[in-house]
């Protein structure tokens, strides 16, 4: 983390070049969707739920496309935003820093602009990747320089299907309800968006007093010279591991289920501009495959973060150890593996997330409509795979797709920008690498649709418009004027 002194000016003078980059491009381009008021009460062309990375470069494409009537909800205070300074806990970003992310193609909007900017050529040399909280920063600097439409504090309660066609989101605010009508409604809610974390089952009917999944939030100062236990090998699990070393655990003991950590990310290696957009145009089998290879090979954790916490004498990696057991034993937890038992204090779950619909009482009224994979693709023959037989089943800008065709036509203005959407379009919707093209995909096939909408009103305006280019005195006719010769 650096302790360099940022440059205001810097930074203010690459504000300065992105506003005369948007103005020589002529963006945002003018608004043009037809506002509508139904009741009384204005309508909202777009309702982005969560103001993460996702949320934002969500936003800020719509804008580019001329689409200004919307609003971006997050429950969170301004600043907290997705994870990046709330259960993140690595040092800096497990991506390269040169990656443009949300940027979407403009040089200035980058997070290599931003900070050399404030820092200079010479730290951007030096930096290995970029600082976790310094990239929250960055999102934060890039809904302001944007004027994005984001509103904290803003919890949706439920949304509903009115007769009309619209969307009815429950909304509270500052402890008070109110309802926002809108006509598509984005979820840019991460990787739990359509569901939550995931622990085994082996947990239940044990006080929370004893575990907590990696997602939550967890006061670590209270392990200090106490003993905690680690379940799982990815990132997550690693980075857990050592703020509970770093906050004085007086021993660690991280539990593996696999025999040897991953050490190949199998999708950093075949990264390129042909799977960004390729990848949707694969047929079903072939994205199963693909996806399932993945997935059974693990994302390793990076090297720095496993480093990390082997740099601690206390710090125990148990291999090929699945816990078969968990139970409390007085006042602390007894842990069973195929190698032998051990007691421990507190148990963290680096166990990831799962899709399950019941845990949203937002979207109750579309769970039993929502169609996914498992409805419709039968398993290939040795590829069982809970996680991809879960994934939703989406169309092309992201849009959920009915389990019964005509049972719930407004599924098709419900779009979901987030993790689980990686079976169906690749990782555009998750991960800094690819949001940008993700975003775009998204927006397009919003804007398409609002405009196929609106198509009466449109064609009445190309018959109202009267506005002449010629004033009728730039040529004289010929003939009007022409003498017959006699």
């Amino acid at each position: 983390m650096t302790t360099m002194t940022p440059d205001a000016a810097g930074l203010a003078a690459l504000e300065e070049r992105l506003k005369q980059d948007l103005a020589w491009l002529e963006l945002p381009t003018k608004s043009w969707v037809p506002r509508r008021v139904v009741d009384g009460a204005g309508v909202v062309d777009v309702v982005i739920v969560g103001a993460g990375m996702a949320g934002l470069v969500a936003s800020a494409m719509l804008r580019r496309l001329g689409v200004d009537n919307q609003l971006v909800l997050d429950r969170a205070r301004a600043g907290e935003e997705g994870p990046w300074v709330t259960f993140a806990r690595m040092r800096t970003l497990r991506s390269p820093k040169e990656l443009t992310g949300p940027a979407m193609g403009m040089p200035a909007l980058t997070f290599r602009a931003f900070y050399e900017a404030q820092y200079g050529k010479q730290a951007w040399q030096a930096l290995d990747r970029a600082p976790r909280t310094m990239w929250m920063d960055y999102l934060i600097w890039y809904r302001k320089v944007l004027g994005l439409p984001v509103r904290n504090g803003v919890s949706v309660e439920r949304i509903d299907a009115r007769p009309d066609g619209l969307f009815a989101l429950d909304v509270s605010e500052d402890g008070a309800s109110r309802q926002i009508l809108a006509r598509h409604v984005v979820l840019a809610t991460g990787r739990d968006g359509l569901g939550g974390a995931y622990v085994p089952p082996l947990v239940d009917g044990i006080d929370r007093r004893f575990w907590a999944h990696s997602s939550a939030a967890i006061d670590f100062e209270r392990f200090r010279g106490r003993r905690v236990a680690v379940v799982g090998a990815g990132a997550s699990a690693m980075d857990n591991a050592a703020i509970a070393l770093e906050a004085g655990a007086a021993r660690l003991d991280l539990f593996i289920r696999r025999a040897d950590i991953p050490r190949v990310n199998k999708f950093t290696g075949i990264g390129s501009q042909g799977v960004v957009h390729g990848f949707a145009g694969l047929t079903d089998d072939w994205k199963w495959r693909f996806l399932d290879h993945t997935l059974k090979a693990q994302t390793p954790p990076p090297r720095q973060s496993v480093l990390r916490v082997s740099a601690y004498p206390q710090a125990h990696f148990h291999l090929a150890s699945p816990i078969n057991d968990l139970v409390v034993e007085r006042d602390h937890l007894m842990l069973t593996t195929p190698k032998g038992r051990y007691a421990t204090d507190f148990i963290i779950f680096g166990t990831g997330f799962k899709v399950d619909l019941a845990l949203h009482d937002e979207l109750a009224a579309f769970a039993p409509h929502i169609r996914f994979w498992r409805d419709r693709f039968p398993t290939p023959a040795g590829m069982d795979n809970a996680e991809l037989e879960n994934s939703p089943d989406l169309g092309d800008s992201f849009q959920f797709l009915e389990k019964e065709p005509g049972a719930c036509p407004i599924l098709a203005r419900l779009h979901c920008f987030n993790y689980p959407a990686t079976l169906s379009h690749g990782k555009l919707s998750g991960d800094i690498p690819a949001i940008s093209e993700g975003a775009d995909r998204l927006a397009r096939g919003i804007v398409g649709r609002l405009f196929v909408e609106d198509r009466e009103i449109h064609f009445a305006s190309l018959k109202a418009f009267a506005t002449p280019e010629l004033a009728g005195d730039e040529w004289q006719d010929a003939d009007a004027t022409h003498q017959p010769a006699e």
